[in-house]
């Protein structure tokens, strides 16, 4: 049975009440918190570090998805564990050597997960890469910026992807990442997701109410 949860993403929060809007998420009873991380080098804009995770990180017990936009990614894996994350997320195009990343993020006991932006097919992903991880994140958007539209294009990489960890790993959990609101969170779900990041789609107005709302959608998709 696919594990359905909801990882709001940070990026969309008020940054000057940080602390209160991620209280808010986990009383309302998330189960992630999202956490992108951006160097400026492999995506255009620079976001979150070690320092703002460790500083959360005393305040929350929710389980933190730190998704490392981030070249060379194998330099910071273990520094990430220690600041607090739970799972590590990478990004395909970002790594040299993926075996060795996958194998720095096990030893640290996080859990392991595996990115591809929009113009990564999914055959990229080998069969070694899918049993490998625990996690693969498909992004429906260009990395690097919030508010984007949901690119059409990509359901068709969720259901390849859910078809293929089928057969080697129906245990796999995939995680979509852009654009995700009212109108395409069905569309994700019928295709296979089962990890939902949202950004704006919680931040904006009540965050009790928005996942209010969509923990009810996710809860039907479990039947």
């Amino acid at each position: 049975m696919k594990r359905y949860k909801l990882s709001p993403s940070i990026l969309s929060a008020d940054f000057n009440r940080l602390g209160y809007d991620i209280e808010c998420v986990e009383k309302a009873g998330a189960e992630y918190l999202h956490v992108d991380v951006m160097d400026g080098s492999f995506v255009p804009s620079i976001s979150f570090g070690m320092p703002v995770i460790r500083s959360i990180r005393k305040k929350s017990s929710l389980f933190f998805d730190v998704h490392l936009m981030i070249v060379n990614p194998e330099r910071y894996i273990r520094t990430f564990s220690d600041c607090g994350a739970d799972g590590i997320t990478f990004h395909l195009e970002a790594a040299k050597d993926v075996k060795r990343v996958i194998s720095l993020i096990r030893d640290t006991g996080s859990r392991v997960g595996i990115s591809i932006s929009p113009e990564t097919p999914v055959s990229a992903l080998t069969d070694e890469i899918i049993t490998d991880v625990d996690m693969v994140l498909i992004m429906t958007v260009r990395p690097g910026f919030g508010g984007q539209k949901y690119m059409e294009e990509c359901t068709g990489k969720i259901r390849e992807l859910r078809k293929r960890a089928d057969v080697l790993k129906p245990e796999l959990d995939i995680e979509v990442d852009g654009g995700i609101n009212k109108d395409t969170i069905m569309t994700v779900l019928e295709a296979g997701a089962n990890v939902i990041v949202m950004g704006s789609s919680v931040f904006n107005g009540d965050i009790a109410e928005n996942i209010a709302y969509y923990k009810k959608i996710l809860k039907k998709a479990r039947g």
